[in-house]
């Protein structure tokens, strides 16, 4: 098993960044540009890898109240991951996503999966700083 795991602050409440994140219609906005989440029967999802040309069928799992979302492969179960919003005392918040790969062939190599975490994470942070530049008040 290989796990792989970063964190980034951003300047929002962690209610706003997990409301962001959680958001399945637009995963597509944060996520690896080679991955397109599809809502099937939540928490049933279906991940389309670009790469691989490959639809892997997977869960998805949204605990509004811890701040925390969960994922995996449903039937092979090769993969797993988590993101966690967690509030600071400065009103920012800190995100960490973490993933596990119990399937060698399924791991995309340490330098590929860091970038991959560090894009996706400041994606992320882009689309809640769109997100409050757009909220009235």
């Amino acid at each position: 098993m290989t796990e792989y795991e970063r964190s980034r602050t951003m300047p929002a409440q962690p209610e706003q960044v997990f409301d962001q994140a959680a958001h399945v219609d637009q995963l597509d906005a944060w996520l690896p540009a080679a991955l397109h989440v599809q809502a099937d029967d939540p928490p049933a999802v279906t991940v389309h890898e670009d790469h691989r040309d490959e639809d892997t069928p997977a869960l998805l799992r949204s605990r509004p109240e811890q701040l925390r979302l969960e994922w995996g492969t449903r039937d092979r179960g090769s993969y797993a991951g988590w993101l966690q919003v967690a509030g600071l005392e400065s009103g920012a918040s800190e995100v960490t996503v973490h993933l596990s790969f119990f399937d060698d062939s399924h791991d995309p190599g340490g330098e590929d999966v860091q970038d991959a975490l560090d894009a996706s994470l400041r994606r992320l942070e882009e689309q809640v700083r769109l997100r409050a530049d757009n909220t009235p008040g």
